[in-house]
């Protein structure tokens, strides 16, 4: 289980922190969609949980060992994929022989497949790369190395569409019962058909942290023209000619999650969407 417990970050020694007594606990089992504005501190998040920032108050810790002590049984253990993408000026097996010690359970067999699935040729330098070539590599190597914590700051931004459809796939084959993977995105459609649990945050708040199937339980989502079904929604996106709502799901029907009409709702009016699963 990994923990945020009351943690609070500031970049500026003055100022309003960029993460505020933020707490949240993320169980094992779980594909979190991490999901907010730009500036809420979702990447600063992600910095904190694997130990690269170190909190002003508060903890992360992982089975109870505190990730900011960059202890072995931790950092072999949790793997960050940031936005912007670096790699040096090595050759392919060079870097995995170099980087891929330091993972217990890292696997060439499966950089390899990844990579043969990413349309890359293993023979490559990685400096001379175009920007969604080392985001392949970087992603390809992160899921190589089967850590139990994987976090990701869009992934997905820079890839073509082969590539996200790939993305998706390597994360479905992945998952399993005692690992945690985060997805930090702003691109949702590229990513909603892998999610089980929806993190939204806001102002160091969290908006929403609820399951796939608890949203689907409790709310309805359509695209209509009805005019009687607008006026009962509990929030809704005009459109030319209709708009996009959420109803509640009195009948127990089954829709398709709409995440960015769903990420404006708990943006607009929080209390309004939590008090729904309340009830």
């Amino acid at each position: 289980m990994l923990n945020i417990k009351n943690c609070t970050f500031n970049y500026k020694r003055k100022g309003v922190p960029t993460i505020d007594n933020f707490s949240l606990r993320l169980e094992e089992g779980g594909v979190y969609g991490l999901l907010g504005s730009n500036g809420v501190g979702k990447s600063t998040l992600l910095q904190l949980i694997c130990g690269l920032l170190t909190p002003d108050s508060g903890e992360v810790t992982l089975n109870g060992i505190n990730t900011r002590l960059r202890r072995p049984s931790t950092l072999d253990q949790i793997f960050l994929v940031p936005e912007e993408i670096g790699l040096p000026a090595l050759k392919l097996d060079t870097f995995i022989s170099l980087n891929g010690a330091f993972y217990p359970n890292f696997s060439k067999e499966d950089m390899y497949r990844h990579l043969d699935t990413f349309g890359l040729d293993r023979n490559i330098v990685l400096d001379k790369l175009s920007m969604g070539q080392k985001k392949k590599v970087a992603l390809a190597f992160a899921m190589a190395c089967n850590t139990k914590i994987l976090l990701m700051d869009e992934p997905t931004n820079g890839l073509d569409i082969p590539a996200k459809s790939a993305f998706r796939k390597f994360i479905i084959e992945s998952m399993s019962d005692d690992r945690i993977f985060v997805i930090s995105t702003h691109q949702v459609r590229d990513v909603s058909q892998i999610l089980d649990h929806i993190l939204i945050m806001d102002k160091s708040k969290v908006l929403i942290d609820r399951t796939v199937n608890e949203i689907q339980d409790k709310l309805k989502f359509l695209d209509t023209t009805d005019a009687s079904l607008i006026e009962k929604a509990v929030y809704a996106a005009k459109g030319l000619g209709g708009a996009s709502i959420i109803l509640p799901n009195d009948q127990g029907d089954d829709s398709e999650l709409n995440l960015e009409l769903l990420f404006d709702f708990a943006v607009t009016d929080p209390e309004r969407l939590n008090s729904i699963f309340k009830s």
